[in-house]
């Protein structure tokens, strides 16, 4: 039986400001570095309210320079860290400031001059660093079950709503957020970066860009009955994601 939480405002202050057309999605509201999401508005469905964290300045410290070992994948290391260092909180606010933190160390502007992306941007960086922030309140429950879901699940979606991208520039900023860089050492910086949030980033594309997004899911999670579950539930939120897009007159 499913249980729907009571919402609490949710709010916190982000060292760098974000972009105010945020202010076009319901629920949120952004006003230079403050954010508050009321999550009645914000969310498709909230029925979790407690995540899975570990402060990033251990996992800054303690993990991003371990190597993975012919013993030991890291995969592995990153699992162990998460048993050791996990705590839950029900902070969203929380939340959300370590998930900037660990997408500002991912989405960092050094990787632009030598990973052969030419038409990726600082700016565009930017958009995958905020968007991926807000995606840190989605959730999925070990059994597969999609229990908090916001517009930022649907990623080429609410990015192009908020940023005005078109669908070729939204699905192309989905695909470096999806492909690590498309580079195996970014995909490994990915896994160890993403203990700060739980677990791994898991994504609802299947070998294209088609709109589903991810969500950051703790190891051990049934991604069968994931698949399933995103299958049925994605059409009717991408609508009402896309019918907040500005037309211009």
């Amino acid at each position: 039986m499913t249980t729907t939480v009571t919402p609490k405002t949710i709010t916190v202050e982000l060292p760098e400001a974000s972009d105010p057309r945020w202010n076009r999605l319901p629920g949120i509201t952004v006003d230079g570095k403050r954010i508050t999401i009321d999550p009645t508005d914000y969310f498709f469905r909230f029925e979790n309210s407690t995540w899975l964290v570990i402060d990033w300045e251990t996992v800054k410290s303690e993990l991003l320079h371990v190597v993975e070992t012919p013993a030991a994948a890291v995969e592995q290391i990153a699992l162990d860290f998460v048993t050791t260092h996990g705590r839950a909180t029900r902070d969203a606010g929380e939340v959300l400031a370590i998930a900037f933190q660990v997408y500002s160390y991912l989405f960092r502007e050094e990787h632009l001059a030598t990973l052969g992306l030419p038409d990726v941007t600082a700016e565009h960086l930017r958009m995958l660093r905020e968007a991926a922030t807000f995606m840190a309140l989605n959730k999925v429950e070990l059994d597969g079950h999609i229990s908090n879901v916001g517009p930022c699940w649907f990623f080429p979606s609410a990015t192009g709503v908020v940023f005005d991208l078109s669908e070729t520039e939204g699905q192309m900023l989905d695909e470096v957020y999806h492909g690590g860089w498309f580079n195996e050492y970014r995909r490994i910086e990915a896994i160890k970066a993403h203990t700060a949030l739980g677990g791994r980033l898991v994504h609802g594309c299947q070998s294209a860009p088609n709109q589903s997004g991810g969500v950051v899911a703790a190891y051990g999670t049934s991604m069968a009955n994931f698949a399933v579950e995103l299958a049925g539930m994605k059409d009717e939120w991408i609508q009402r994601v896309e019918s907040h897009r500005v037309t211009a007159v």
